[in-house]
């Protein structure tokens, strides 16, 4: 899975999901070695050099503005062609492949939210800092179960993705509702007047993707002077973008939804994503006392990120299985699901970002990048140490060959879970 180059099945054709997956894996791994080389020269004799390039203005925005409004409304334009496809033509367009990535997804992100508040004990100048926790990584997260080769079964690669989708789902709408403040009215009626233009041309037929494109930017620029956050253009703009549906066959290579999702995968996972971890990833720890490091506020968020996730999305999954509403991951031990529910506890680019969205106080916004790192970084290390050593699933060899084959059946696997439980 490290390879960043999609496998082709025996028909020529390119499946969505082996391609997604296997540059989210190299992806994260190249996201790693951003945020660690951004935390070496943030405690470098660099550090001057590298917060004042970030904070110089160019265009009327600062280089970090540009990186966070900007090039992120790219990474959102990208979420959101996943999150349509997988309720269009993927593993959400059924009740029952949403059950129970669904649930698992929303108690991941209530449990680490209640967890957050519980350990900042109602202090009113944190209490917006909620949802830094609530979100899960997907490149950082199948980085590290790609490092684990084949011990990592597809099925709770499968699972991770798919949580982690609608993982994102919650977090867009957070931002939209709990992060945007002083709406300016013009603005905001332009925006809706482009986006329903949008989707009007998706109404009629019209599949030229510079059209959408140019829409996009449009969009983009009027959510940025709406007071709106403007990466929410990137998830409003996907969701207008033409899809031809292909269940129980690879993705049509027409299908304007699907060609823009493929040209948008490595620049996303291999620059865009990068650089903003190397970009918000940088805390100078020099200039935190050993009270600020350990203050509620990181804290809160690391024990958020560590057990709140592995807590709410564990027992939210054992609970669905053993009642009979969902069934459980083929091929996948409890032990090995457990350690993948902590993996999910890597929030990284959607907890920088919120960080960034829920404090103006610089000193919180830097406790907050710490918490972000901290939990994430326990989590990788611990979920990676489980699942290293987890005895394997007795199927554990069919059932991979089974998921192969569907996988180049199919962009999308046609049932994520069937085994009896």
């Amino acid at each position: 899975m490290a390879s960043s180059r999609p496998t082709s099945s025996a028909n020529g054709l390119v499946s969505a999901l082996r391609h997604f997956m296997e540059s989210a894996s190299a992806g994260g791994i190249v996201l790693m070695v951003a945020a660690l080389l951004a935390m070496l020269i943030a405690n470098s004799a660099l550090a001057q050099s590298y917060f004042d390039t970030l904070h110089s203005y160019v265009g009327g925005l600062s280089i970090l503005h540009w990186i966070n409004d900007g090039l992120m409304a790219i990474f959102f334009l990208f979420v959101g062609l996943e999150i349509k496809r997988e309720l269009v033509d993927g593993r959400l367009s059924t009740w029952d492949q949403r059950r129970l990535p669904v649930l698992a997804a929303i108690a991941g992100m209530a449990a680490p939210a209640l967890v957050y508040l519980a350990v900042i004990g109602g202090d009113p100048d944190l209490a917006n800092g909620w949802a830094i926790p609530a979100a899960t990584d997907i490149a950082f997260a199948i980085g590290v179960l790609a490092l684990l080769g084949p011990r990592a079964p597809t099925s709770l690669k499968l699972f991770l993705v798919t949580v982690a989708i609608v993982d994102d789902m919650g977090a867009v709408a957070i931002i939209a509702l709990f992060y945007t403040s002083g709406l300016a009215v013009m603005p905001l009626v332009a925006a809706v007047a482009i986006l329903a233009a949008m989707f009007a041309l998706n109404r009629f037929g019209v599949r030229a993707l510079p059209i959408y494109l140019a829409g996009f930017a449009l969009l983009w620029f009027a959510v940025l002077l709406s007071g709106v956050h403007a990466t929410i253009a990137g998830v409003l703009a996907a969701f207008t973008i033409p899809i031809v549906r292909t269940p129980g066959k690879p993705d049509a290579p027409h299908s304007p939804l699907h060609r823009l999702e493929h040209a948008l995968n490595l620049p996303v996972a291999f620059f865009i994503v990068p650089l903003f971890g190397f970009a918000n990833a940088g805390v100078a720890l020099g200039g935190l006392t050993m009270d600020e490091i350990f203050s509620p506020m990181p804290i809160g968020i690391a024990a958020g990120l560590f057990l709140g996730k592995q807590l709410g999305i564990f027992s939210t999954v054992w609970l669905a299985v053993r009642t009979g509403f969902a069934v459980k991951p083929r091929g996948a031990t409890w032990l090995q699901i457990y350690a993948v529910s902590i993996i999910c506890g890597i929030g990284f680019t959607m907890s920088l970002f919120i960080g960034g969205l829920a404090f103006s106080d610089p000193l919180l916004v830097e406790e907050a990048k710490l918490g972000t790192l901290g939990g994430s970084l326990l989590a990788a290390i611990t979920g990676y140490a489980l699942l290293r050593f987890a005895p394997l699933h007795s199927e554990h060899i069919h059932e991979e060959v089974e998921h192969a084959r569907e996988i180049e059946q199919d962009g999308d696997v046609e049932s994520i879970s069937s085994e009896p439980h």
